[in-house]
Formats: structure tokens, C-alpha cells, sequence
């Protein structure tokens, strides 16, 4: 062997490993939640290389892995340049701009016109400058004889008017009920609790995520580890929304589910998979029986929606139906299938499918009806006054065995895991056992998958929340099947995703919400708002930041002033305790009963006082509790300077209740300078529980909680009807302080 081919099998030297991960989007040096520096080990780098497909076991592995992710090759015309209305776009390096000075180039405008142009081309790298496009929109460049995609976006996303602050509710999907609802919340109920809300002054209603998830894993149910982002959640439909509710029940009493049906209605815990199972075998007796009711109308629609779907509905109807079939004989996991069943177009899948065309032909029906019930839903929460509307959730990841990858895998991250470094709160970490898109595959085959996903939640919707923001800067990746603490940082393209974010938000007139929690750097934040993307402050968390990690006192909260303009406010999050829960200590009950050696109880619920009493005190300086200690009847007249709130800490105004003081809380959010205020609607009635306790699964009842009843009903009971009539009263005495300043 010469001394050359021995080098190049020889391990990689550090250099050009670090180069390749770098290369790769991986951070070999990060900072924990304490602030403390973290160097990625040899390892895990090679480890999460190897996992990612780009081979690092020698040098001439190294070499050819980071030939394949430079290679100017894989610039196609599914290669996407994103840029900004008005700011010159930069061409890479192009094989046609070999040896040349200058090069003309048109521009083909979403529009039909065109713009013609020259570029000078610099000599050392070989990139070019193309002339600002003023025009947002999906754009084509011809340039010698290559031609790609020009992505121009406006300067912001969408935004609530200055002039204006908002309020609305939130509320899970699976929580709703309705009568006939067989123990499952549905888009009817959602329907009909958008106009009741809507009807007392909401102007917003954000729901759970309507992701599809798996027709035959009904025991899979956590909306937040979907099968596929780009279409929805076939469970929820209501079967009543197709023919009436006499038909669909007359279809539950044919299939003999009446007696199952009105035990899981009387149940406060969700039985996923008795209800779900029940509501779809519902749905496909109804389907066998649409000749008999299906109108001319409806059925010019579905055909419709399956020609406007093309590959993507195809190939997700495809994969149900094989779910359905091939789960009980060949595992869950569609990467055991047959090889030739391992994709929507091969010539067994293709035969599969045309054998059982009345199958696929159903799934595509079911999300059909699925997309007309959350369609309806936002209808009736803008008939009810709503400006915005739904407020759609779009996932971090989806399941790895799920349709998204089955259908078109090169665009996700393969043989990894999404999830969370240790920190105080895990030691361990966290797994979530979720993919998500790759980052080099956006430079390889463009942003269309994002785009898709996007406008799978915004064609329903007035405004969109995602999940974990953070990820479309860097997300915390481990091989699968290691620990957390076997992982590291993978970049994204901030600016690019956000100027995407920024285009479909733009189009759909839709406002963004990103969820900034946790370990975010002020940076991040300013970067995101600039976008007009929404952040996150959340109750709980906003707190001064001078004084935060100064025991043995808890932080002042702030007065609702001095919250972020460029975030929405909210009591809690499905994550985080109700309002009544944080003030009982129901979370701490929780972790001790169910992880007693992962938390001092007595140290935990010594820090909860404080903290009541440390919010006690920020209520009463902004006037939403009176001298007796209940809710103001004319809450946030007293509200006083920064500098009165972080004093009223030492200033004691009496001691805070043991009973949850509800209404002066969710009022003492109502005052937010915040454009946007949600209201959870376990904090609306008075919930104790969470509707999740992260880091566990069956242990805890994870999105299996039911409102006690149907969301109309509860915002006509009285202490709620009032607490609601105060809130809103508060939010709009905010608003007429705000013009006035």
C-alpha cells in the first residue's frame, strides 16, 4: 500500500473532523441553561455523522463526505436562493460561471413578468449578485443554463395592528365535548366552542396540533409526535358534520357502539383507543353508505381535494392503508416492511394500491372531511367576530415510522432522534424519539416540505404557533436509540426559514406565534420579533431578570407593563400547570408521587410560597386584588411604575391566600402590554390538573383530560361567564391605556 492510500484509510485528524461536523451544521461547543461550556466529544461526532449518512471512519471518507455536502452539483432547480424584497440575492458558485466576468440572467416572476439583468461574477469565489427583486413571491432564475428557484419575502410577517390588543382562548382538541361525541373531542365541538367564544369578545382560538397522526396506532395519541405535518388529524372528525346527527348515530347503533359510546361520554379521562377505533369505524360505514347521501356538490369537492393533493395525499393515503394491513404481520415500524413496500411508488407499492383503491380512496376521504371540519370551525370563529381566528400548532418533528418519512424521506434526518440536553430539570436529558427536516436537504432539494407544512396549518387558520421556535435556529440531535447526553447541536437556516415564515404568514394574512421558552438567548428573541414573528411569555416565567437568580427570595414578577409588545401572553401552556395547579402546588405533587428521589418536596414547596407571595404582591401593586385580598371589581387601576412592582416585594400588602386567587391572575395577564393575550380554557373554568407532565408517558393521564362539559355550556356557568366578563373588561381598559399613551 502506498504511503498515499494509507494516509487517506488512516483515521481523520481532529481538523478534519471538526470541519466536516461543522460542515454539517453540528456545534462542537455549546453553553448548558447554568451558563457552563460543553465540547462535543470525538464520539458522539463521529457517531452522529455515521447516523446522518456521511461516513467519517477515515480520511478519504471524511474527504468524500465533505466533497458531497460542498458539491456545486447539487444545486438543481430544486435549489431555493432566499432573499428580501429589495435586497440583492447571492448566487453561489455555478458551473456556468467558470472563467466568465459578467453572465446575463432573467428573472421569471411568480406573476408571468420577467426581469432581465447582468451580474458581475467575483473572480476568487465564483458567487454572484442578482438585482434586488421588489416583488415578494416563489420566483425562477435563469442563468446560463441553469435555472433556480428565487424565494423573495416581505420584510415581516403578518401583524396584529399596533392600535390593537387582542384576546382569546386556547383550547386541546380531544378535551371538547359535545353530545354523541362517543368520548372524543371533534371539529364540531371545536365549531361550536369557537362561536361561543368568539360571541364574548375573543378575537383568537388556538388549538392543540390537527397533525395526521396513525388510523391503526390509536394508541399513539400525543399531538405533538405525528405521522405527517402536511395533513390532518382523521380522529377528530365529526361524523355527524357528513349526513346529520340522526344518520351518524343510526350508524353507531348498527355497529352496535351506542352502549360504549355513552360510557366513555361519562368519563373524564379520553379512551383513545375505544374512541377512536369506534369513531372510525363510524366513518367507514358512513363512506360504504355516500351514495345514499354524499351531494353532487361535496362530491365535486372531494375530487377536488384529491387532484389539488397529488403525490403527497396519494402517498399518505397509500401508507394508511398498508399500516392497516401490514402491521399485524410485518411490526409497526414501516423500515421492516418488505423492501419493495418501503416507498409510495414501487412497483408492489403501486399494485398494493390499485388492489385496494377503495382503501386509499377512503383515507383520501378522510382527510378531506377532516380539512372541511377545521375549515368550518375557523368559518364560524370569524362569523363570531374573531379577526384571527384559529390559531393552528405546528409540531418540532414527526415520527420517524410514520407517512412523512415513508413517503419522501430525503428530506428528514434519518437514523436521528429530536430532543433535549440534561439540565437541572433532566438530568439525563430528554429523547423524543421524533425527525425532523434536514438541514442540508433544504440546499439540496429546496424548502418545499417546510413551505407544504406551513400552508397545511395556515389553510385553516388565521394565525400559527410553532412549537419549540428554537428549532429553526438549532435542535438538540442524538443517534437513535442513545441516551441524550450522546448528542450535540445541529444549526438551521434561521434567516431562510424565517423569511419563508415571514412570505406564507404575509399571504395568509395569519399571524406567527413562536414558543420561545426554556434556555433562549436575547439575541434569538430580538432576531425572531425583527421577523414579526410573536415570542411567548408565559405567567409564570416573567419575572425580573435582575433579580431572578437572587435567593433566598423568589423574583419579582413584573408588572404587565413591562412584558414583551412583541410577545403573546398566557397564563400556562399544556406543559405547565394550570393557574389553580402552580397555586396549590399540584405539579410538585406530582413529581414527588411519581419521581420522589428527582425533587426535595419540602424545598419545592417552600419556593412555591414564596413565589405566591412574590406574585401576591405584583397583583396588588397592579390593582387586580383590593385591600380585602379579592379580585378588584375595576382591576389595573392601581397599576404602578416598574420601579413601584420590583419594591413591592419588601413591601408586604397582606398575606397571599391559600385559595387560588383565579380571577385576579388571569386579569393580572389581561393588563400585558402584550398585542395578543390567550387564556387557556383550563384556566377559564378552574382546572387543577395539566393537560401533560413532560418526561412521562402512561404514568401521568398525557392528553387524555376532558372538559367536564361542552365548552358552551362552561362559559355560561356563572362564576366562569363572570371571570370572563372581568377579563375581557381588563384586557380592553389595557388597550384604551396603551392609545392613550
Amino acid at each position: 500500500m502506498t504511503g498515499t492510500a494509507a494516509s487517506l484509510l488512516s483515521p481523520p485528524s481532529l481538523e478534519a473532523l471538526h470541519s466536516l461536523a461543522q460542515r454539517a451544521g453540528l456545534l462542537i461547543r455549546w453553553d448548558d441553561a447554568a451558563g457552563q461550556p460543553h465540547t462535543v466529544s470525538l464520539d458522539v461526532l463521529r457517531t452522529l455523522l455515521d447516523a446522518m449518512g456521511l461516513r467519517c471512519g477515515n480520511a478519504a471518507q471524511c474527504r468524500d463526505s465533505l466533497a458531497y455536502l460542498d458539491s456545486p452539483a447539487s444545486l438543481s432547480d430544486e435549489a431555493q436562493i432566499v432573499t428580501r424584497a429589495g435586497v440583492p440575492a447571492i448566487l453561489p458558485a455555478l458551473s456556468v460561471t467558470a472563467g466568465r466576468k459578467r453572465l446575463a440572467y432573467r428573472i421569471h416572476l411568480e406573476g408571468g413578468d420577467t426581469v432581465d439583468g447582468t451580474t458581475e461574477i467575483d473572480p476568487n469565489s465564483g458567487a454572484s449578485l442578482l438585482l434586488p427583486v421588489d416583488v415578494p413571491g416563489y420566483h425562477h432564475v435563469e442563468i446560463g443554463n441553469v435555472r433556480l428557484s428565487l424565494i423573495v419575502a416581505p420584510p415581516h410577517a403578518y401583524r396584529i395592528p399596533d392600535t390593537e390588543r387582542r384576546w382569546g382562548m386556547s383550547v386541546p382538541l380531544y378535551a371538547l365535548r359535545s353530545q354523541g361525541d362517543g368520548g372524543l373531542g371533534h371539529y364540531g365541538a371545536l365549531a361550536d366552542a369557537a362561536a361561543a367564544a368568539g360571541s364574548r369578545g375573543a378575537k383568537a382560538l388556538a388549538i392543540s396540533p390537527a397533525h395526521a397522526m396513525f388510523s391503526a396506532r390509536t394508541g399513539q395519541y400525543s399531538p405533538y409526535s405525528p405521522s405527517n405535518r402536511q395533513w390532518y388529524n382523521v380522529t377528530h372528525i365529526d361524523p355527524a358534520a357528513l349526513c346529520g346527527m340522526p344518520e351518524a348515530m343510526e350508524a353507531a347503533r348498527h355497529l352496535r357502539l351506542i352502549s360504549g359510546y355513552a360510557q366513555r361520554e361519562r368519563q373524564r379521562l379520553v379512551n383513545w383507543p375505544a374512541a377512536s377505533g369506534a369513531r372510525l369505524q363510524v366513518l367507514r360505514h358512513l363512506y360504504d353508505l355516500r351514495e345514499h347521501w354524499l351531494s353532487t356538490e361535496q362530491a365535486d369537492s372531494l375530487r377536488r381535494f384529491r387532484r389539488d393533493g397529488r403525490d403527497s395525499l396519494e402517498a399518505h393515503a397509500r401508507f394508511e392503508m398498508l399500516h392497516e394491513r401490514l402491521h399485524s404481520t410485518h411490526g409497526d415500524d414501516w423500515r421492516r416492511w418488505p423492501a419493495d413496500l418501503r416507498s409510495p411508488w414501487t412497483p408492489q407499492s403501486e399494485r398494493m394500491a390499485f388492489e385496494h383503491a377503495d382503501a386509499v380512496a377512503f383515507h383520501v376521504f378522510l382527510q378531506w372531511l377532516a380539512f372541511q371540519g377545521l375549515r368550518h370551525a375557523h368559518a364560524q370563529a370569524r362569523s363570531a367576530g374573531m379577526e384571527t381566528g384559529l390559531i393552528a400548532d405546528m409540531a418540532v418533528g414527526v415520527d420517524p415510522t410514520g407517512s412523512e418519512a415513508w413517503s419522501d424521506g430525503g428530506h428528514l434526518l434519518e437514523g436521528i432522534s429530536l430532543g433535549a440536553p440534561p439540565d437541572a430539570f433532566n438530568a439525563g436529558g430528554q429523547v423524543w424519539g421524533l425527525t425532523t427536516f434536514s438541514p442540508w436537504a433544504f440546499a439540496r432539494r429546496g424548502y418545499r416540505p417546510f413551505i407544504a407544512t406551513l400552508r397545511a396549518a395556515l389553510a385553516f387558520s388565521g394565525g400559527l404557533r410553532i412549537d419549540h421556535v428554537l428549532g429553526l435556529s438549532r435542535l438538540w440531535v442524538c443517534p437513535a436509540g442513545t441516551p441524550a447526553s450522546a448528542g450535540a447541536y445541529l444549526r438551521y437556516p434561521l434567516d431562510d426559514l424565517l423569511a419563508i415564515v415571514a412570505l406564507e404568514s404575509s399571504r395568509h394574512r395569519a399571524i406567527v406565534i413562536g414558543e420561545d421558552l426554556g434556555t433562549v438567548s436575547a439575541d434569538f428573541r430580538a432576531r425572531v420579533a425583527a421577523q414579526g414573528v410573536l415570542g411567548t411569555d408565559v405567567l409564570w416565567f416573567a419575572r425580573d431578570p435582575v433579580a431572578r437568580d437572587s435567593p433566598p427570595k423568589a423574583a419579582p414578577f413584573l408588572a404587565p407593563s413591562q412584558w414583551r409588545v412583541d410577545a403573546v401572553a398566557t397564563t400556562s401552556t399544556h406543559d405547565l400547570p394550570s393557574a389553580v395547579g402552580w397555586w396549590t402546588g399540584r405539579d410538585i405533587a406530582w413529581r414527588v408521587r411519581l419521581a420522589p428521589s428527582s425533587i426535595d418536596a419540602r424545598a419545592a414547596r417552600r419556593a412555591r410560597r414564596e413565589d405566591r407571595t412574590a406574585l401576591w404582591h405584583a397583583m396588588s401593586s397592579a390593582g387586580v386584588v383590593n385591600d380585602s385580598g379579592h379580585a378588584a371589581a375595576h382591576p389595573g387601576a392601581g397599576e404602578t411604575s416598574a420601579r413601584d412592582a420590583s419594591e413591592a416585594f419588601s413591601q408586604p400588602t397582606g398575606r397571599a391566600p391559600a385559595r387560588p386567587p383565579l380571577d385576579a391572575i388571569v386579569n393580572f395577564v389581561a393588563l400585558s402590554a402584550s398585542p395578543l393575550v390567550l387564556l387557556p380554557i383550563n384556566d377559564a373554568v378552574g382546572a387543577r390538573e395539566a393537560d401533560n407532565l413532560p418526561g412521562t408517558t402512561t404514568e401521568h393521564p398525557n392528553w387524555r383530560r376532558r372538559l367536564r362539559a361542552p365548552v358552551e355550556v362552561l362559559l355560561d356557568e356563572p362564576d366562569v361567564a363572570s371571570r370572563l366578563t372581568r377579563f375581557a373588561r381588563t384586557r380592553a381598559a389595557s388597550a384604551r391605556r396603551s392609545a392613550r399613551s
